[in-house]
């Protein structure tokens, strides 16, 4: 059976999983797939975090977004307006915003379980 396309107004997203330094904003979540925003602050870095099995795809539309991962933290990439950024399941990382404005993108995430796992710190060399 065919379900209703919908609309979801701005000021009906609510409060996502949170993990210091970023505000997560939820649209939607349904059967393997979780779509929202995420503000990050200027100058702000967020706490480490994996998203268990889910891949998730970052669309930047304001601002520019650092991930960083790898052994010590010590790989980054960076997007800014318009670029796409893609966190492969497991991964744990961080954002950071280094700019002096908000960074905003959009977020959608594919995958099973727990969206957001917070930890200590990345994988050590």
């Amino acid at each position: 059976m065919t379900r209703p396309v919908r609309a979801i107004p701005a000021d009906a997203l609510t409060e996502g999983d949170p993990t210091p330094g970023m505000q997560r904003l939820a649209a939607f979540a349904v059967d393997g797939l979780w779509a929202g925003l995420v503000h990050t602050e200027p100058g702000a870095t967020s706490g480490w975090h994996h998203h268990g099995e889910h891949e998730t795809s970052l669309y930047v539309v304001a601002g520019r977004l650092r991930v960083s991962y790898g052994p010590d933290g010590a790989e980054a990439v960076e997007g800014g307006r318009g670029d796409f950024l893609h966190v492969p399941a497991w991964t744990v990382h961080r954002e950071a915003n280094p700019t002096d404005e908000v960074s905003t993108a959009v977020i959608a995430r594919a995958g099973r379980g727990a969206p957001t796992v917070n930890v200590d710190g990345p994988d050590q060399a």
